[in-house]
């Protein structure tokens, strides 16, 4: 920290208005060119879309201050992201200490803002972050237009620069911010943005904040006559949140619970609702900033579930029936929450703020929770007992679980004694540097094994489609023979904590990729969508580590003469049909052969194209939005049939089928 800007950290002023002198600055943006990853985690297209958010967050900011009820984000031919709100503008005459227009001193100095005035905002989501400024240094350019008491005000930046003085350029009678910025292709690993990815984050920050209204538009692409574009509004907010999340699950009760309390200027706002599933999702946020490690108050609304249903059961004799303990895991099957906080100074954990630190959250959720469903209990008896007895079919499966994993981790199947027969091991013993590759059918597993790096490249074939685990239960996948090789084969296994929560123990893995290979067709594309099934459910803390990858096998080899190319898609094969046959789109000299399966190539050329890793291609696989995940697999793989036939209807388009 500066020292010359500390005497610009000012006690809050009572009924202060929203100037300059509102705007706190606390460091330069030195190390922010240099470091880009400790500002914003990376730079990587997560790190590029961080730049959005960053942006985004200052307008929501207004809205939770009461000022703001439009945002719209646009993606301009160029890449470049234009950001605009109706919020109170931000201030743009000389700030007191700094001797510069505030409008300037928010855009070029580092967690500087209105945020940090407690009269300016109650709560924000931006005090852990980086702010504009960062945005701003990270831009080939930024140009910031302010509506404000009638008039307009720019100033535009190279890099972080201003590049003149904040002027007056024109009289309005509207109000807001309007930042536009190109991201530094210097920085940035890919320039491109996402529509989906954009669209999913409006739509989670328009159930997190009812009444709002946001609006994607995308440049780049025409649609109806005009460009592509999306509006998100909802004024049940968080009620609405877990009925889109469950879209595809069957409802075990009527509507949602929803939960809004206030303590301790906490605010404490939860949804819930249980569905027939054998899983849990339970979304947090604290700021709207989404806390994918949860925190104090994931842990405060789990303690209130527990109790007070547990309570419920004990003092109606419900839990007669089983002679075994009922564990906290029993109560979170089947549920689907959303828990939101707004808390004046939130601490994370960490520069990303995945987990909540602060501990007097745990205790507020707690009860304001509790308090809530002892309600909720009291006049909806048939909803609460059906609740209760899934919980009493959770335990009983937790219980046949766990006898079916002691079975076999008796025999060593879960637990790396004795390998699978089907593996083919490689010689390293080194996790680090060793990778396994899951093939779909014996005979490209038996290609693959020709083919691979024995020192480092283990292959277990998996006979024909796994069992789909979404709609099993627990103690029917420790009997399945491929899902015990899996398990055998990566040296992992599953425990119980104290709580009764299901445990990956990963401690013995023995690959730090795993790659999942399958073919280029429809059952391929299947099979691999029940093994990602498989990893999301039950090893999902691989994929957060980021041990998990699909292979990219080609879809075509183009060949002439003694010319020949691999292509990964219809563009590439194009370009190389043209290239081969002097400019011809098409060519008969040219012969393009189409690869349905890995069985089509040679343990060569197998290698060469989607082993080798000097030439292949692996997606790695991440979770980057829980809520749109366990959305997806519900939807793909569960019993409900509409929302997956609206799906594929609304998707059909983008499909290629193979003849």
């Amino acid at each position: 920290m500066k020292e010359e800007l500390d005497p610009a950290v000012e006690q809050p002023k009572k009924n202060a208005d929203y100037g300059a002198s509102s705007i706190t600055a606390l460091e330069g943006l030195e190390a922010v060119r240099k470091r880009p990853g400790m500002y914003i985690g990376s730079t990587d297209t997560k790190g590029l879309h961080h730049l959005v958010w960053e942006v985004v967050d200052n307008s929501i900011d207004e809205h939770l201050a009461g000022h703001c009820s439009h945002i719209w984000v646009t993606i301009h031919p160029d890449n470049s992201i234009t950001v605009k709100d109706d919020g109170r503008g931000i201030p743009t005459d000389m700030h007191p200490k700094l001797k510069k227009s505030a409008l300037e001193v928010v855009m070029t100095v580092l967690h500087a803002g209105g945020k940090f005035d407690k009269d300016s905002y109650k709560v924000s989501g931006g005090l852990h972050g980086v702010g504009v400024s960062c945005v701003n240094a990270l831009s080939v350019s930024l140009r910031a237009e302010v509506h404000r008491d009638g008039k307009v005000y720019e100033q535009e930046y190279m890099r972080g620069k201003p590049q003149y003085e904040v002027r007056e350029i024109g009289k309005t009678d509207d109000r807001g911010t309007k930042v536009t910025f190109l991201p530094d292709p210097e920085i940035f690993e890919t320039a491109e943005y996402k529509f989906d990815v954009l669209a999913h984050r409006l739509r989670e920050l328009s159930f997190l904040n009812k009444g709002l209204h946001l609006n994607l538009i995308d440049e780049r692409e025409k649609e109806n006559g005009g460009f592509k574009n999306e509006h998100f509004h909802s004024e049940g907010g968080l009620q609405e949140f877990v009925l889109w999340i469950d879209e595809a699950k069957t409802k075990l009760i009527e509507k949602p619970i929803y939960i809004t309390a206030n303590e301790e200027n906490v605010d404490v706002e939860v949804a819930l609702m249980y569905n027939t599933s054998y899983s849990d999702n339970v979304i947090s946020f604290v700021n709207n900033i989404s806390t994918r490690d949860g925190g104090t108050h994931v842990s405060g609304f789990r303690r209130a579930i527990t109790r007070e249903f547990k309570k419920y059961g004990d003092d109606n004799g419900l839990f007669k029936k089983i002679n075994f303990a009922i564990s906290g895991e029993d109560f979170m099957e089947g549920l689907t929450a959303v828990v939101s906080v707004k808390v004046p100074e939130p601490q994370f954990k960490g520069q990303t703020k995945g987990e909540l630190g602060n501990s007097e959250v745990l205790g507020i959720v707690s009860r304001c929770v509790g308090d809530a469903l002892k309600i909720f209990l009291e006049e909806n008896p048939p909803q609460a007992k059906r609740i209760v007895e899934k919980v009493v079919l959770a335990a009983t499966a937790r219980n046949a679980a766990r006898k079916a994993r002691e079975m076999v981790q008796r025999k060593g199947a879960l637990t790396g004694g004795g390998l699978p027969g089907k593996l083919a091991d490689c010689a390293s013993r080194n996790p680090d540097e060793s990778e396994i590759f899951l093939v779909e059918g014996d005979s490209a597993g038996g290609t693959a094994k020709q083919g691979r790096d024995r020192h480092t490249q283990a292959i277990l074939p998996l006979r024909g489609k796994i069992l789909n685990v979404e709609k099993a239960l627990e103690h029917k996948i420790y009997e399945n023979e491929e899902i015990k090789n899996m398990f055998t084969a990566l040296g992992v296994s599953v425990a119980e904590n104290d709580e009764g929560h299901r445990v990956l123990m990963t401690d013995k893995l023995r690959y730090h990729k795993i790659v999942i290979m399958c073919d280029a067709d429809i059952d391929g594309s299947h099979i691999t969508t029940l093994i990602l099934t498989f990893f999301f459910r039950y090893m999902r803390e691989l994929v957060d580590k980021g041990h998990v990858y699909i292979a990219q096998p080609p879809l075509y080899l183009v060949k002439k003469g003694k010319n020949q190319r691999y292509c990964w898609n219809e563009k590439d094969r194009k370009a190389a049909t043209i290239e081969f046959s002097g400019g011809k789109e098409n060519d008969d000299s040219v012969k393009v052969q189409r690869y349905k399966g890995l069985g089509e190539m040679n343990a060569e050329q197998l290698w060469e194209t989607t082993m080798d890793p000097n030439t292949r291609i692996l997606k790695q696989v991440t979770v980057d939005d829980a809520a749109e995940a366990d959305r997806m697999f519900a939807m793909l793989m569960g019993d409900e049939v509409p929302p997956r036939r609206a799906f594929i209807e609304a998707n059909a388009k983008y499909a290629r089928i193979d003849a």
